[in-house]
């Protein structure tokens, strides 16, 4: 968990990143998907390999203290159960096979 100012001694650029601009980043991020309700969750799964779900587990593994469903609705911008009946449509084999796809993909920790 980064708590302070960027690491300047990492030989990841990344990691220089000012963290003020980091989060400014992640929040301009979280607020495109909540308003791309087109773009869903197995088809970003499929594509990236991550998805809204995996933020909210990605804040809790940073240190957000909410449980699950909290760190969920922080990141769809309403609780689950409301994104799944107003926003998420009914996925086809085709996505799923994708997804899965992509998921082998993923290395197993990118911190």
């Amino acid at each position: 968990m980064v708590t302070g100012p960027a690491d300047t001694n990492s030989p990841e650029p990344l990691d220089a990143l000012d963290d003020a601009v980091a989060a400014a980043a992640f929040r301009r991020l979280v607020r495109h998907l909540r308003n791309r309700h087109d773009a869903q969750n197995i088809e970003l799964m499929g594509l990236a390999g991550f998805c809204r779900n995996c933020l909210a587990d990605w804040i809790r593994d940073a240190g957000y203290e909410g449980d699950k469903a909290a760190a969920r609705e922080l990141i769809h911008g309403m609780p689950m159960e409301q994104w799944k009946a107003e926003k998420q449509i009914p996925t086809t084999d085709a996505q799923i096979a994708a997804m899965e796809a992509s998921l082998r993909k993923n290395k197993p920790d990118l911190r």
